[in-house]
């Protein structure tokens, strides 16, 4: 795929997560186009380059607030993740910047610092900043270890039950509360609704999604607000999730329970995190510009051998939700056979462990280029790309942020 040209095989990637999802939807019974008809190369590459093709009134939109991005240091480079304004708030505060510093005046401040410990203040503050690695570096590190072993898919049963409410098609008539934000956890719940499933996505009214990124990845669903640290808002919450088959969660392990949530009987809980369940970064945040940057995707894919580079897409957080929702179909299958409950976990440092093993790799690649027009489709305001599967459209644009009311 041109437009997904890069030194490692992305379009590969896509493909793969792509056709794992349609195989566990051939398991769970799906029939006709959507798993049938052959994937247009076009429309996988625009789907997983859909942040480049998002067009508000005719404007492209800047995925990247100015205090993101890559950065050198004394000692080398460092990515920074700053688009919410607590991350941005705490990345500030633990380089003594002020609240009004500009781009500009990070950059002055990070060329004197190390890499090492800007990574490190951040990862103590609940800031997001790693220090770009080289792909050896970070297959001897600790974390990387931990990310390269394992299914790039974990499901484990619980020891619970309860009867699988059964339906004509895989998700027709199931509940899917989706506590998920940014990409992969937003694209693996809006492929759910794409298959039938009623998905109520939930958030906090602080802070607030970033509008754009939502309309991106909205589709299908139903939003609305709950403070889960207001007692009204938990206990409504809890309501919810007691009448869920799915919970899809994009939070570090352990996030969720910590919030008080419990999970219902036989309920199927999806997550997806940055760096995975194991391993000692297991419990830090990230996105998928800061797993390219610590993997040694960044270095791969530079095109002068020393600024690090990205790949064309957000390939990982896209493969990533594509591979959350095989995971799903397929315990949803074997819920209706046992009634027991699982867990399906995916991450997206698995995903990159993947792709830097997957062979193909092409450093002497022409620049990615953008997708035709063809596959994209407006609604409105909007102009969004059109699935990756082979469907004209999702059933319905994102509707306002938080606009519905929590219940099903």
């Amino acid at each position: 795929m041109p437009w997904l040209a890069a030194t490692l095989p992305v379009a590969d990637l896509a493909r793969t997560a792509l056709e794992a999802l349609r195989s566990a939807a051939r398991r769970a019974g799906v029939r006709g186009p959507l798993v049938d008809a052959p994937l247009d190369p076009a429309r996988v590459a625009a789907s997983f380059a859909s942040d480049r093709l998002l067009r508000l009134d005719g404007e492209p939109w800047a995925g990247f607030a100015r205090h993101s991005g890559f950065f050198a240091t004394a000692d080398g480079w460092v990515r920074t993740h700053a688009n919410y304004p607590h991350h941005r708030a705490r990345l500030l505060r633990i380089l003594d910047l002020p609240d009004d510093a500009s781009r500009d005046d990070l950059a002055d401040h990070l060329a004197q610092a190390s890499a090492q410990d800007v990574e490190d203040a951040a990862a103590d503050a609940g800031a997001v900043a790693v220090r770009v690695r080289s792909e050896s570096g970070w297959r001897a590190s600790a974390p990387g270890r931990a990310a390269a072993v394992g299914p790039l898919v974990a499901t484990t049963a619980r020891a619970d039950g309860r009867p699988a409410r059964r339906a004509a098609a895989p998700l027709a008539g199931a509940r899917v509360l989706d506590l998920t934000r940014v990409i992969a956890g937003p694209v693996a719940t809006r492929t759910l609704a794409l298959l039938g499933a009623d998905v109520l996505r939930v958030d906090p009214p602080e802070p607030a999604e970033i509008a754009a990124q939502h309309l991106d990845t909205g589709q299908g669903k139903r939003s609305t607000l709950l403070d889960l640290r207001r007692h009204d808002d938990h206990a409504r919450a809890q309501e919810l999730l007691d009448a869920a088959d799915v919970l899809v969660t994009g939070y570090r392990p352990g996030a969720i329970e910590a919030h008080g949530l419990r999970l219902p009987p036989g309920a199927v809980h999806a997550r997806v995190s940055a760096w995975g369940s194991a391993g000692p970064w297991a419990g830090r945040r990230g996105f998928d510009s800061i797993v390219q940057a610590a993997s040694g995707i960044a270095l791969l894919e530079s095109t002068d051998g020393v600024t690090p580079g990205a790949l064309p897409a957000q390939a990982l957080d896209h493969a990533t939700g594509y591979l959350l929702v095989a995971g799903v179909l397929d315990a949803l299958v074997e819920r209706a056979r046992d009634g027991a409950g699982r867990d399906v976990a995916t991450s997206l440092a698995r995903t990159a462990a993947w792709l830097l093993d997957a062979p193909g790799r092409e450093p002497d690649h022409p620049p990615a280029a953008l997708p035709p027009s063809g596959t994209t489709v407006t609604h409105g305001r909007v102009r969004s790309a059109r699935p990756a599967l082979p469907v004209d459209d999702y059933a319905a644009p994102a509707r306002p942020w938080g606009g519905d009311p929590p219940r099903w």
